[in-house]
């Protein structure tokens, strides 16, 4: 994490270098001590903090500057670190000034200048404050932070892919949280395009696709070879196998994924029937452990990456990917697995990704927390999805074509789901099938 930083700001130089350099010499081993010599660019340093989600223990700042006073300027400053403390140097002068700011901006404290020696006049006063800013401080998230609408396909498009590429985050959302409309203003981006991806170098990409942001979290999307002798195009649990068995054996590996590895599986938020794992893991335990066999063997993988063409030529396979580039093999598996049947109700295209998904979508379930959930299919994917989400949402209703869930579903779900203690069921007639409803009620 980076050290907190204290925040000094006065339009003299000779009076900013003492205190840049008494600063330092007391503060420098726990603290980042920045200096600026008018409330503009102070700003604009705080700007940069803000986006970098760095924290501001302290503003110690001079009453008596051009343009903007320091007072005013604290206005402005605790917008963005309401947290800080806040002292200003003041001469004789000032006082009453100072004293105003004691309501008006909540001044924790003003210094009379001259401070020296700072072992008796500064470093007192503001060990104090540092320490009552340390008592409540809790160190901000340092990964990606997403900024973005509850309601947006795009949106949902960027929490999905880190999610399920098991890349940390946090959401923010704009319409609910205020952190994030500090954020968005600090950065200077439109709120109407949205998502914005902000990174811990300061840096930020508004509306980015699944390849800029693969990109910019360093996974890899391009080949370092340009022949292999086994191309395996997806990075489902087949072709994850099968990159774990073709590297064993000394055979240069690459696997392509479009979106990210484990497919189907990898989105499962329990899996208890897989060889090998008694007491089940979730589907992301299961890529993450496949994906690191993999890697040790020596196979590649590029993701997100997609397969744009294929042709062959006695006996090579030559494979065009989605950024134009060619690669080749010997021996080629497809292993592309599922693709989501759309659901046929008129109006439901601009809902996805808004409130409709294809999947378990596990990166949603939590802002669903006493809603109301319907899940539609009678597999395992559907009672997997149900029991994970009945753990945060108000109701879960299983929507599913056959007269029992034991037609579809493999028992071990059908064993934890029927003796749910909210469990019911219904069963409607629908030519030419019957169709079968399944809740589970949380308590209060």
């Amino acid at each position: 994490m980076a050290k907190p930083a204290i925040l000094a700001v006065d339009d003299e130089p000779e009076v900013l270098g003492a205190v840049e350099r008494d600063l330092r010499r007391h503060y420098g081993s726990k603290y980042r001590v920045l200096r600026a010599d008018s409330a503009a660019s102070a700003l604009d340093a705080l700007n940069r903090l803000k986006v970098r989600n760095e924290p501001v223990a302290l503003f110690l700042v001079d009453q008596r500057m051009p343009q903007t006073t320091g007072v005013e300027f604290l206005e402005q400053a605790i917008k963005l670190y309401p947290e800080a403390k806040r002292a200003l140097l003041t001469a004789y002068a000032d006082t009453e000034a100072a004293i105003r700011a004691i309501n008006d901006v909540k001044l924790d404290y003003y210094l009379m200048k001259p401070w020296d020696p700072p072992e008796e006049n500064l470093y007192p006063v503001l060990d104090d404050l540092l320490s009552d800013w340390m008592a409540t401080f809790f160190p901000p998230f340092e990964g990606v932070r997403v900024v973005g609408l509850r309601w947006s396909p795009l949106s949902h498009q960027v929490k999905d892919f880190l999610s399920r590429n098991q890349v940390p985050y946090a959401w923010l959302d704009l319409e609910l949280d205020e952190e994030a409309q500090k954020l968005i203003s600090a950065a200077g981006v439109d709120k109407v395009k949205m998502p914005v991806v902000f990174f811990s170098d300061g840096t930020n990409l508004v509306q980015p696709t699944n390849s800029q942001l693969g990109e910019k979290i360093g996974m890899r999307q391009r080949a370092g070879l340009p022949f292999y002798d086994l191309i395996i195009v997806g990075a489902g649990p087949a072709g994850l196998g099968a990159a774990v068995y073709g590297a064993s054996e000394g055979l240069k590996t690459l696997l392509i994924e479009r979106e990210a590895p484990g497919g189907q599986a990898g989105m499962s938020s329990r899996i208890e029937n897989y060889l090998g794992f008694p007491s089940g893991l979730s589907g992301s335990d299961l890529t993450r452990r496949a994906v690191a066999q993999a890697t040790r063997f020596g196979a590649e993988i590029l993701t997100p990456q997609e397969v744009a063409g294929l042709r062959v030529e006695d006996p090579y396979r030559f494979i065009k990917l989605g950024d134009g580039s060619e690669v080749s093999c010997k021996s080629l598996i497809i292993a592309t697995g599922v693709t989501y049947r759309k659901l046929e109700v008129p109006g439901i295209d601009p809902l996805t990704g808004a409130g409709v998904y294809y999947g378990a979508a596990r990166s949603e379930a939590a802002f669903y927390k006493g809603e109301d959930v319907y899940i539609i299919g009678g597999a395992n994917s559907a009672g997997q999805a149900a029991m994970y989400f009945s753990l945060y949402a108000r109701a879960v209703t299983l929507i599913v074509r056959g007269d029992a869930l034991s037609k579809g579903m493999s028992q071990y779900l059908v064993d934890q789901i029927d003796p749910h203690p909210t469990y019911t069921s219904s069963t409607t007639a629908t030519s030419p099938e019957s169709r079968e409803r399944a809740s589970w009620r949380q308590s209060p």
